[in-house]
């Protein structure tokens, strides 16, 4: 995924609001609100005057002009905009770097299924087999090069395991994809302690034949790519 243009750097002055962040520009030195797009804790990666990177709109019906893409934690870049997630694991699906859910004829997003919810991705096989694909983003890292989810408490997150579940059991395939969108994590686990109902649902969908995968990212300015295997940690 490429960011349609140079990204613009700040230094963060705040989140708040949940969608909401200060920045102060570096060239101007102008403070601005700015869209933060990502409803999760963001523990970890909130510091005040942490680097950051913004996106740019032209479009003139936006009330912000610009949206949070990155921070620099941990010596890393870290992508924070959790409305990439689907399309970066569509591209890796796509492009065959998920090796175990690669052979299918047809990829559609935002599915409805289950009890009023929309699948994140649907693969169709040439049969007509269906695997049911569940994007969670991830960015999370308490322990170094151990990424965690979730970072807060998320009953949505909850309830979508247990209707892959459902999935399951009807006959398809369905599958957890984590997206790690920061590069310095080879491992991931859950974070019980932050949210302890998430990690029980997550057990039930794994022993109803959920399959969970973890993939990494290269976090840059120019674009984030996904595709590198991150190792389960997870009993």
């Amino acid at each position: 995924m490429k960011f349609p243009a140079p990204l613009v750097s700040g230094r963060l002055v705040k989140r708040y609001k949940r969608f909401l962040a200060d920045v102060v520009l570096d060239e101007s030195g102008e403070e601005i609100t700015v869209h933060c797009a990502n409803p999760g804790s963001m523990l970890g990666l909130k510091e005040p005057g942490s680097r950051v990177w913004l996106s740019q709109s032209d479009n003139p019906k936006r009330k912000l002009k610009y949206s949070w893409e990155v921070i620099e934690a941990d010596g890393a870049l870290v992508g924070i905009n959790t409305a990439h997630p689907n399309k970066l694991v569509e591209e890796a699906l796509v492009d065959g770097r998920i090796p175990e859910l690669a052979e299918f004829e047809i990829l559609k997003r935002e599915v409805k299924y289950g009890k009023n919810s929309r699948i994140d991705i649907l693969l169709e096989q040439a049969d007509g087999s269906k695997t049911y694909v569940e994007v969670k983003n991830v960015h999370l890292m308490r322990e170094p090069g151990l990424a965690e989810f979730p970072d807060s408490v998320t009953a949505r997150g909850a309830k979508h395991l247990g209707e892959l579940a459902d999935m399951v059991r009807e006959g398809h395939r369905a599958a957890m994809v984590f997206l790690v969108q920061r590069p310095d994590c080879a491992k991931l686990s859950l974070a019980a302690d932050i949210d302890p109902n998430y990690a029980a649902a997550f057990k039930e969908a794994a022993e109803a034949g959920v399959e969970t995968y973890a993939i990494g990212c290269d976090v840059r300015l120019d674009g984030i790519d996904a595709g590198k295997a991150v190792a389960l940690a997870i009993s």
